[in-house]
């Protein structure tokens, strides 16, 4: 494992190796101890949009295995691949730093990054790919669950780059992910059929929400307006009228249901305040598990 792109890269025993990693470091650093493999190595940290959870949750776990992280603004390089080639930015990144961590709009520009990079790669997300947010909800599911094999995600909303990755990761580690979406905005068929090329059935495609978590153990949404998606999002919030994950919503699935969503929530839209704020939910949960879930992938990937 030399760079972290995409989860369709990986085995499931690879990504069950992170998964355990995980779960053992959380142990550690809850009881009070601390593993400092990573002293004395850097990781640029590069940003073309803002967030809360990817820069603190990479930027503390980096600190916490002993490492320092540099937080790079799209200024401060004159924009990835603007200013100066995006090859070039990564051979001189590599003489400077241990790692870097992307995370950008265009998906080719993480692959461009690891292709000239002669040190490791993160794709803290792209407009194709958002695989630490996957692999730390999966996390939060083997806790909850204390399974992953065999659960069913509905996730309810657009079929983005959050649903992609969890399409890979249900096919790779034996769940099963339906995705109810309203026309024109469903997961593209060439990822749900490379999905179902992994496992047979693993991804399926619905328009009624209803349908998607009759069964669900797990009911999952996401914002409607992605970011560079402003100019859309009056269109949006009218087309993904019915895709609320409500109390109603709630009520179709069993009463195990368990609520995530991968933040931020922007409540009255694509989730209720009372939903999230249920005992169902298990928001907060994943949310810290970006944290746990990051600090074995430096790990594994820097020490």
């Amino acid at each position: 494992m030399q760079d972290f792109l995409a989860i369709s890269d990986f085995t499931s025993e690879q990504l069950m190796g992170l998964l355990q990693e995980s779960r053992d470091l959380k142990a550690v650093y809850k009881s009070g101890r601390r593993d400092t493999c990573l002293t004395g190595k850097v990781l640029a940290m590069l940003f073309e949009k803002p967030s809360l959870r990817t820069r603190i949750s990479f930027q503390v776990a980096m600190t916490d295995l002993g490492g320092n992280p540099i937080y790079v603004k799209p200024e401060d390089i004159g924009g990835i691949g603007k200013r100066e080639p995006i090859k070039d930015i990564a051979r001189v990144l590599s003489r400077y730093v241990d790692g870097i961590m992307a995370r950008t709009f265009e998906h080719k520009a993480v692959t461009e990054l690891a292709r000239y990079a002669s040190v490791p790669v993160i794709n803290a997300l792209t407009d194709w790919s958002h695989p630490c947010q996957a692999m730390a909800d999966v996390l939060t599911i083997w806790e909850h669950f204390d399974r992953i094999e065999g659960i069913t995600i509905a996730f309810v909303g657009d079929g983005n780059n959050v649903a992609r990755s969890l399409a890979f990761a249900a096919a790779k580690l034996g769940m099963r992910l339906i995705v109810a979406s309203p026309a024109g905005y469903e997961l593209d068929t060439e990822s749900i059929d490379k999905a179902n090329g992994i496992l047979a059935d693993s991804v399926a495609q619905t328009h009624d929400p209803r349908t998607a978590v009759a069964q669900a153990d797990v009911i999952y949404t996401d914002t409607w307006v992605s970011m560079g998606q402003e100019e859309e999002k009056e269109k949006r919030q009218k087309n993904f009228a019915g895709f609320e994950v409500n109390g109603a919503l709630v009520a179709a699935a069993p009463a195990h249901v368990k609520i995530m969503h991968c933040l931020p929530a922007y409540r009255g839209y694509e989730i209720t305040d009372d939903v999230t704020e249920s005992p169902n939910s298990i928001i907060f949960d994943q949310a810290e598990n970006r944290l746990h879930f990051q600090r074995a992938l430096l790990k594994k990937l820097m020490s």
